[in-house]
């Protein structure tokens, strides 16, 4: 099975290429299309995962159905029957991984909320006792659940630029004192939902990176949702704190990356097909547990 890695819809208006999606404007709406590109230290690498973006698109489409009572979401239809005529001669390239969706404008900001310390809170614990500012109890272990879930923000950097953790004042200053309280208590809730509902899947929701934009001043929840690109996913049988654990995501390819000693700039290294298959099947295998339901 080929990987797509790149759309190309002559018929249809390009808007930006980012890590992983092709985003089209077809009026009214946006065209999000997952491709299979994967980037692993925020470099986009010169092979794909194969149906990854389909995978990530049914996930997504999964977690803002389950959430769309804590917020609405920018999700107009994942049914490529549904589209604007104008994507109707892409249908089969589109089928299962694209979404239509509402036009927004995201906040300065991506919302990140842990529950376990794992890594760069991990990193930041072991330098000073502290996750982006906010202070933990003494003697905790690498990938130990927190007190409770926290919320670190951090900016939105461009592709092959590594986004920055900043302090909730920060996000103030950017966001405003109400939106970004807003923002922190719904992020909250979501991943209290999603992680109650993995967990009796058999999956563990060590962290995740939310997106929110605004319609007409309202806040609305856009872009994907609780992925294995988005989220660390461990499976519930093998979890032990104390070391890194086994990943639902593309921890193979981070190994092996760190194995050559990657420098984590592009461009990305040529990769063995074991690699690329291994982690395809951690796809393959996360998106069937939550959903109950293979991707072809």
């Amino acid at each position: 099975m080929n990987a797509i890695t790149e759309t190309n819809f002559p018929a249809l208006k390009f808007l930006k290429r980012g890590k992983v999606r092709d985003i089209y404007d077809v009026g009214d709406y946006l065209l999000f299309v997952a491709t299979d590109r994967l980037s692993a230290f925020d470099v986009v690498m010169p092979q794909g995962i194969p149906s990854k973006g389909k995978v990530l698109t049914q996930i997504s489409a999964f977690w803002f159905e389950q959430t769309k009572d804590i917020i609405p979401n920018h999700v107009v239809s994942t049914n490529v029957d549904e589209f604007p005529a104008a994507c109707k001669p892409y249908a089969e390239t589109l089928r299962g991984r694209s979404m239509l969706v509402k036009k927004s404008n995201p906040l300065s900001v991506e919302c990140i909320v842990r529950g376990y310390l794992s890594g760069s809170g991990w990193n930041d614990y072991r330098s000073n006792g502290t996750v982006c500012g906010i202070a933990l109890p003494a003697g905790m272990v690498e990938s130990q659940k927190l007190p409770g879930p926290i919320f670190t923000p951090s900016t939105k950097a461009e592709i092959g630029i590594h986004d920055e953790n900043i302090s909730f004042a920060e996000m103030v200053k950017r966001e405003g004192k109400e939106r970004s309280e807003h923002v922190k208590e719904v992020s909250i809730k979501i991943f209290q939902r999603a992680s109650e509902i993995a967990e009796s899947k058999g999956i563990i929701i060590a962290d995740t990176k939310m997106e929110f934009g605004t319609i007409d001043g309202k806040l609305i929840l856009i872009d994907e949702l609780l992925t294995p690109d988005s989220s660390r996913f461990w499976p519930r049988a093998t979890y032990s704190p104390g070391k890194a654990q086994n990943s639902y995501d593309k921890q193979f390819v981070r190994d092996y990356l760190l194995s050559i000693s990657f420098n984590k700039r592009p461009p990305g290294p040529v990769m063995p097909e074991e690699i690329l298959k291994k982690t395809a099947e951690l796809y393959q295998q996360a998106v069937y547990q939550l959903t109950g339901k293979n991707v072809e």
